[in-house]
């Protein structure tokens, strides 16, 4: 899983999320900051409406949440879902002495994005691409 920082900076350069079973997410409220949330059918659900995306916390008893809309929450990509993002312009990941390294091919260049998380390389190279589109 991506940080927190990271997660928001793809937000905030216009990452759209479209939430699918698995997905994990942060909820944007105070004291709700430090806990993940997974979309599930079972307990939390992505709901269409024509106003928005809403997801629906189903048969939660612990505490008073029923839903959330989708603009309080932070989506957290997993590495595949990274990867998949990145599409044509993922070229390579390799491990280093360090951690990892996803080569990246971005408007003809080849950069190298590195962390000892290959999600967040993966991340790191998905922010690159996504601000290079605006």
């Amino acid at each position: 899983m991506i940080s927190t920082e990271l997660a928001t900076k793809l937000h905030d350069a216009g990452l759209v999320w479209t939430p699918v079973d698995g997905d994990q997410f942060r909820v944007q409220a105070p004291d709700l900051e430090s806990d993940v949330f997974s979309v599930s059918t079972m307990t939390i659900e992505a709901h269409e409406y024509p106003t928005g995306t809403i997801l629906g916390f189903n048969g939660t008893t612990e505490w008073a949440l029923d839903s959330v809309a989708i603009e309080d929450a932070l989506w957290l990509p997993r590495e595949d879902q990274l990867r998949t993002l990145l599409r044509s312009a993922f070229h390579a990941l390799r491990r280093t002495d360090e951690g990892f390294e996803v080569e990246a091919q971005l408007l003809g260049e080849v950069r190298v994005f590195a962390d000892p998380d290959p999600a967040e390389a993966y991340g790191l190279a998905l922010l690159a691409l996504v601000e290079l589109s605006r």
